[in-house]
């Protein structure tokens, strides 16, 4: 049940891009942008890597929903996880990762996007997210969840060396 009213909160968010990006590409994002990100890139065939714990099966269900391509498992578990994701990009499909990793620390990059796009021969993008109206979670990477019907603005830019340097999200 929790995911259907999930669903549909996401759905209610409008979502406009600013530029565009290329196919197939390693979508970078920070782990606070994660659910405005999951209504942006929905319906795209998108392919996630999402944890096997608790709240992640719920995020992968809602996920799946919304038309990504979930797989399960643990980026910090080292390329044996993260082929899913290579072998997606292979085929022509976009691979999206959150820049900061599952546990951070917030907003400090680590390389295993910038890894996956230079395996995968894609570009890597970094999204940068503007909220219209939003709250923010009080957890590791103070998640930012838009109100139903915000407006959520997304920042598509090339990235280059990203894992080198912190990078801040428009707010």
């Amino acid at each position: 049940m929790l995911v259907f009213f999930l669903k549909i909160l996401v759905l209610s968010w409008r979502v406009r891009f600013e530029g565009k990006l290329p196919e197939p590409a390693v979508i970078g994002l920070w782990h606070q942008d994660l659910p405005a990100c999951l209504a942006a890139f929905k319906r795209k065939d998108i392919a996630v890597l999402i944890s096997k714990s608790q709240d992640g099966s719920k995020f992968a269900r809602l996920a799946q929903s919304l038309g990504y391509n979930v797989f399960r498992g643990s980026s910090s578990r080292g390329q044996s996880e993260v082929r899913h994701l290579l072998l997606a990009l292979k085929s022509g499909n976009s691979a999206g990762m959150a820049l900061d990793g599952p546990k951070g620390p917030a907003l400090v990059a680590k390389p295993g996007a910038e890894w996956l796009a230079e395996k995968a021969k894609v570009p890597l993008i970094n999204v940068s997210v503007k909220y219209s109206c939003a709250f923010r979670l009080k957890s590791w990477d103070k998640t930012y969840i838009p109100l139903p019907f915000s407006k959520i603005e997304i920042f598509p830019s090339q990235a280059y060396g990203c894992s080198k340097r912190k990078q801040i999200t428009a707010e």
